[in-house]
């Protein structure tokens, strides 16, 4: 006897009609047309199933602050920074707890089941440390919460950065962040770089790097990432966040830069909603759109994923955990409108991230974790269209969160009253 089996699904592969058999919190078959005894039988009609998707790069010690202490009226990037650091004297640890739980529960009604979010390290009461990892604690039956230790003000502008990194790590951090391109000079920044993946390599972590975050094309401290990463043999583990100053360097240097990224087999991570607000903010006209050279980059062999990097917080006044609605950015902000484009954009909030953050089991494929998501959509394109609603979403096999099909309200010219009627067919 099963405990779940779902029936007449169509896979993100294009597979349909498939049957998911799952048993013990892991997924036992998928084949066609399976029938067999089960606690649980949901049938798909020919709807979408999905692993749950992946958020590769978050804050959520500051998620759900917005307007706190003020608003951020120039919307930049670095009135954003400075907004932070007049919110960290007033936060507290239930405040980052209770506001970083309701968001986990956001994200779980929509299909969100593994986020990796920045932690701030900066100040020595590592108070945000603290918090999110109370927080770690308490969703992991349910979300997959990955810690990167982060130098919002400069591991080395700000005197103690290294040192509290390092005690970061020490209470159970996951990964090694930086922001190279913050520190004071130039000389600093690629010195960060350095001391921060030695740290990493010292201690067997991954690495995650704010790198770049700049519409200046002269910012180029991801060439020193992938440097290191070399010549530390950190393949595989290292992430370069942003990268929007690649959005504005010259395509010689960058046809360069990619085959270096691509020999240290660097991840990245793109932040569609979060770079096209905050690059080109000192442009008049043409504005640079300023996200990283996504459709280049996924061309040249490399991980490419989406973040839905803020929600409701000194650099972003909107967001809802819907890691769809990165998605249908990205496609947008790339010109990635072509059939396999558009599926590779789903990929990017899914398999993509998923591989950056080297979580074990993800899929679905015997053998993986019954981590699932029943989309009202009939293929990967449509859901990033649609920003499909989630109409089931399990855990381990176990239902997490669920909603009823859509129902449209149509005002029929000519007709009385309204007609309503759930979109199965789409």
């Amino acid at each position: 006897m099963l405990d779940l089996l779902i029936t007449h699904a169509t896979v993100p592969d294009g597979r349909q009609n498939m049957s998911i058999a799952v048993q013990g919190g892991r997924i036992m078959e998928v084949t066609e047309g399976l029938q067999a005894p089960a606690h649980e039988t949901v049938d798909a009609a020919g709807l979408l199933i999905s692993p749950p998707f992946v958020d590769a790069h978050f804050h959520m010690d500051s998620t759900l602050s917005y307007g706190q202490p003020r608003m951020n009226e120039s919307g930049t990037l670095l009135e954003g920074i400075a907004l932070w650091g007049e919110l960290k004297p007033t936060l507290t640890h239930d405040g980052i707890v209770q506001r970083a739980l309701q968001y986990c529960d956001w994200a779980v009604a929509r299909g969100l089941l593994a986020i990796r979010s920045h932690v701030d390290t900066s100040d020595a009461s590592l108070m945000p440390v603290h918090a999110l990892l109370d927080v770690k604690r308490r969703v992991a039956p349910y979300l997959d919460l990955q810690l990167v230790a982060f130098p919002q003000d400069g591991v080395l502008r700000r005197p103690g950065g290294l040192d509290n990194l390092k005690r970061a790590l020490d209470l159970g951090v996951d990964v090694v962040g930086g922001i190279p391109h913050f520190e004071r000079t130039y000389a600093d920044g690629t010195q960060s770089v350095r001391l921060l993946c030695e740290l990493a390599a010292e201690r067997g972590k991954r690495v995650d790097m704010h790198c770049d975050e700049s519409d200046d094309p002269q910012s180029r401290h991801v060439e020193t990432l992938a440097y290191e990463t070399q010549r530390l043999g950190l393949h595989g583990r290292v992430t370069g966040s942003h990268l929007t100053s690649m959005h504005s360097m010259d395509n010689y240097y960058v046809s360069k830069l990619m085959a270096l990224m691509a020999e240290a087999d660097l991840g990245v991570v793109a932040n569609p909603l979060i770079n096209i607000t905050l690059q080109g903010r000192h442009d008049t006209y043409p504005k640079r759109r300023g996200m990283t050279r996504v459709p280049e980059l996924m061309a040249a062999g490399l991980t490419v994923a989406f973040g839905h990097d803020c929600v409701l917080d000194p650099w972003y006044s909107g967001g809802s955990a819907d890691m769809l609605e990165a998605a249908h950015m990205g496609l947008h902000v790339g010109q990635m409108t072509g059939q396999a484009a558009m599926r590779q954009c789903f990929d990017a909030v899914t398999i993509h991230p998923a591989r950056l953050l080297g979580l074990q089991h993800y899929g679905v494929a015997p053998g993986c974790h019954a981590d699932l998501v029943l989309l009202h959509a009939r293929d990967p394109s449509e859901a990033i269209r649609l920003r499909a609603a989630r109409l089931a979403v399990w855990g381990r096999g176990k239902l997490l969160a669920s909603q009823p099909a859509p129902v449209v309200h149509l005002q029929l010219p000519g007709r009385p009253g309204s007609v309503d009627f759930i979109k199965n067919s789409l």
